[in-house]
């Protein structure tokens, strides 16, 4: 598999195995900036595939993840956040059934998040390509980012067909809740929840990857 793959999905590795995959990013955000954020790894539509992967040592010329280095990178990663200032009430669960895992938190300020994705890559837990400076805040001009990502189509340009199908049907999942009351946003991609207390938008990876779809949004509260 070629090494963007690997960069990209270093975390997640039995991801590698299938495209049908959802990727679920969720922060809650108080007024003063403080929150509760999520990330869930959901791979469960796959999961009679990955069921039968699990039990060999290899497919397709590639080594097959046990369960145990699975829980390892977790586990690794959770430690990481715990170290992280600002960050506490670090949880994960991992549900080898299903193939859902989930990792969870509390902030100070959403830029704590920034700095515990900075310190998993540092570790090598996340791929070189992952964005880390995701988000930003300033509680006192009422606004809250979500920032801009690069693209990565050129490196995806460079795959195989094979490798590329990797993408075909994952998904991404952005939610944002907010204790504030939005009072406008820059992204329509995102759909607003009737008590304008929430946004949420959907996109397949790969449309992210080339770039249809851009997470970038600019949020303001009233």
């Amino acid at each position: 598999m070629k090494l963007f793959l690997k960069q990209f999905l270093l975390f997640i590795p039995f991801l590698l195995l299938t495209s049908c995959f959802d990727i679920v990013d969720k922060a809650n955000i108080k007024a003063d900036g403080s929150g509760e954020y999520t990330i869930i790894l959901n791979a469960s539509k796959s999961k009679t595939r990955l069921a039968s992967i699990s039990k060999m040592e290899t497919i397709n010329g590639k080594k097959v993840p046990k369960k145990s280095e699975i829980e390892s990178k977790i586990n690794e990663a959770a430690r990481i956040f715990k170290a992280t200032p600002g960050i506490s009430n670090v949880k994960t669960s991992m549900d080898f059934d299903n193939y859902i895992i989930k990792l969870s938190c509390n902030f100070k300020k959403i830029e704590n998040i920034n700095a515990g994705l900075e310190q998993l890559k540092a570790k090598n837990i996340l791929g070189k390509m992952i964005p880390t400076q995701i988000y930003s805040q300033n509680v006192e001009k009422k606004t809250f980012t979500r920032n801009r990502i690069n693209t990565f189509k050129n490196d995806y340009d460079k795959m195989s067909k094979a490798d590329k199908e990797v993408f075909n049907d994952a998904k991404y999942v952005s939610v944002l809740q907010f204790e504030s009351t939005i009072k406008s946003q820059t992204n329509n991609f995102y759909q607003l929840s009737p008590n304008k207390k929430a946004v949420k938008m959907e996109a397949n990876v790969l449309d992210l990857i080339l770039q249809k779809k851009q997470l970038q949004n600019n949020i303001l509260f009233q």
